[in-house]
């Protein structure tokens, strides 16, 4: 039976092929875009992170490990953002600790993340930047 228009965002089954499964993915990547400004700000500053890479010419390790602390912060915040619409979804305006904790939880890791791209960043660029001058 073929679903009406109105109905195409309300599957509720598994994906049947790769391009639905695709399709879907592109659309949470386009609503972390639109609505986390967080997500917004870490793409931000990997983009120059990787412009300032390009810039000093940095060795394929040295790529390595940027993209590796680019990516880890944008997981990390997808994954903050999974945690926040949940809880949400499930106490909605109700005050619980446990969904307090488990946001906060979830931050502390983008944070940890985010930790981790500033010491690589650091341990990357600066000796590139020696090499440079």
């Amino acid at each position: 039976m073929l679903m009406a228009s109105s109905d195409k965002h309300r599957q509720t089954g598994k994906n049947r092929a790769f391009r639905q499964s695709l399709g879907h993915a592109l659309e949470g990547l386009q609503a972390l875009f639109h609505y986390e400004r967080n997500f917004r700000k870490h793409l931000l500053f990997g983009s120059l992170a990787v412009i300032a890479g390009l810039i000093l010419q940095l060795t394929i390790n040295e790529w390595l490990w940027l993209m590796l602390a680019i990516f880890l912060v944008l997981i990390a915040e997808t994954l903050n953002t999974i945690v926040e619409a949940v809880v949400d979804l499930v106490v909605g305006q109700t005050y619980h600790e446990l969904a307090k904790r488990a946001k906060d939880v979830a931050a502390g890791g983008v944070l940890l993340a985010a930790l981790f791209a500033v010491i690589v960043g650091a341990l990357v660029m600066l000796p590139a930047l020696g090499r440079w001058f």
